[in-house]
């Protein structure tokens, strides 16, 4: 069996090398057409094979970070924008080499036509691409293992939009017993569980029978796990052992990320300043009111900022004192606030709150302290993601959406505190380029909720900024 497995990751790996392989050979013949004979010192046939090599590590590291052939866990859509965002980077990244090799500003037409050709091998390659994936791994037979309503609704939400993943063949409720549990998984011969909001003892019990059986376990963690991931790992009298503690971020690593921080955002402030500019003038033109505002906000350790954003909805869009996130159509959003929430230009005075310190580029998303508090009283655990400072984009930005529920986002954020580092924040900052442009990022939450009530106090310090 175990080989059998073996063979039929070969069989991918053969298909996603053939696709890398193929826009490699488009790189290859428009560099040697276009490019390799106009650079300064020419490189002869290594320096040549270096940019290709180059183009080959650029483009598998895109395309794996975008999720370009997840081919078992991605529709054919996904997959097909994730390639488009990963061939762009590169591209973008390979005329920026040839300008430094060439040292004037070269023809980018070829460098276009090459990557709009791997964008058509890319999407031509995703439909037998996808069939192959489906026949090599077809659905496996599932069984939804679960402890509350709510913890069934997210096993559904999870295995109904995996739709060619898992064929659900029964659902048990895991309070009827662990035995009955096994006895369920033999009968149906399931080759996969899906496990979710199950007792820690108890879902130990069921995983190490899918285990001993070859039956592979999907968990959906909680808090617990997420925290206990984070934990130093120790040997004490010779035995393992783990730590949990408050995160205690290192000197080295603060002033790392405050470096960073400052460099980044003063070169994305040159660079984006006709933007921020342009946007400023439109939000002015529109109705004449205020182009940014702030808004209090938390950040670590629960203290308090104003955080700048252009203003996207009326002047009077909370009049009634109530805090709302945007919802779904919302009638407060100007039309001006639609374009720029589209692709978050309304976020890009956060670049003032990062090079005040405020906050940081990548962290969990600063939450207003009245709806936080909102949150806390369902969910004491909120307060875990105050650990670190507020960021601009994270785990939740790139992986989740605008309307994921809060509990969701909070698993997403103590993951990344449980991972963070200068890896996983360029990881972060490179994803979160291939959130721009899907709506889905920035879908509202249901017309009408509302999230906290304003006191007279917070009403006037939401105040606008000219």
């Amino acid at each position: 069996m175990h080989r059998k497995q073996q063979k039929k990751w070969v069989i991918l790996h053969l298909a996603k090398l053939a696709l890398v392989f193929a826009n490699t050979a488009v790189f290859t013949l428009i560099w040697y057409l276009f490019y390799s004979n106009v650079i300064m010192l020419p490189f002869y046939n290594k320096g040549n094979y270096i940019v290709v090599a180059l183009f080959l590590v650029l483009y598998i590291c895109f395309s794996k970070l975008y999720g370009g052939f997840s081919l078992t866990v991605s529709r054919i859509s996904e997959i097909i924008y994730s390639q488009c965002v990963a061939i762009i980077m590169t591209g973008f990244i390979m005329y920026f080499v040839t300008l430094l090799l060439v040292r004037h500003l070269p023809n980018v037409l070829p460098l276009l036509l090459c990557m709009g050709v791997c964008i058509v091998i890319s999407t031509l390659w995703t439909y037998p691409a996808n069939r192959l994936s489906n026949k090599v791994f077809p659905p496996q037979r599932t069984v939804l293992i679960y402890e509350n309503a709510d913890a069934r609704y997210s096993g559904k939400v999870v295995t109904g939009n995996m739709y060619s993943r898992f064929y659900v063949v029964d659902e048990v409720c895991a309070t009827c017993g662990t035995e009955k549990v096994f006895k369920i998984l033999e009968i149906c011969e399931a080759e996969a569980v899906f496990i979710c909001g199950v007792r820690s003892s108890q879902r130990n019990d069921i995983v190490k029978f899918c285990i001993e059986n070859n039956i592979i376990a999907y968990i959906r963690p909680t808090i617990g796990d997420l925290l206990v991931d984070s934990a130093q790992h120790l040997q004490m009298c010779n035995l393992p052992v783990l730590r949990c503690q408050r995160l205690n971020q290192s000197t080295w690593h603060i002033l790392g990320k405050r470096l960073s921080d400052i460099l980044l955002g003063l070169i994305l402030f040159l660079i984006l300043s006709p933007l921020m500019c342009l946007t400023a003038i439109a939000i002015k033109m529109y109705d004449g009111g205020p182009v940014l505002y702030r808004q209090s906000r938390l950040t670590r350790d629960r203290r308090q900022f104003y955080v700048y954003k252009f203003r996207s909805m009326r002047v009077d869009a909370e009049k009634d004192g109530v805090a709302r996130l945007a919802a779904r159509n919302d009638d407060r959003i100007t039309p001006v606030g639609r374009i720029i929430r589209k692709v978050r230009i309304d976020e890009l005075p956060q670049i003032l709150n990062i090079l005040k310190g405020e906050m940081t580029f990548v962290g969990p998303r600063p939450e207003r302290p009245e709806i936080a508090k909102q949150y806390e009283q369902d969910m004491p655990e909120f307060a875990l993601r105050l650990q670190v400072k507020a960021g601009l984009t994270g785990f939740a930005q790139v992986y989740g959406k605008y309307n994921t529920s809060p509990y969701d986002k909070l698993q997403m954020d103590l993951m990344y505190i449980a991972r963070q580092g200068f890896v996983t924040d360029l990881k972060i900052i490179l994803a979160t380029i291939k959130i721009l442009f899907l709506p889905g990022s920035t879908e509202g939450i249901a017309q009408g909720q509302t999230m906290a009530v304003l006191s007279d106090e917070n009403k006037l310090t939401e105040e606008a900024v000219r």
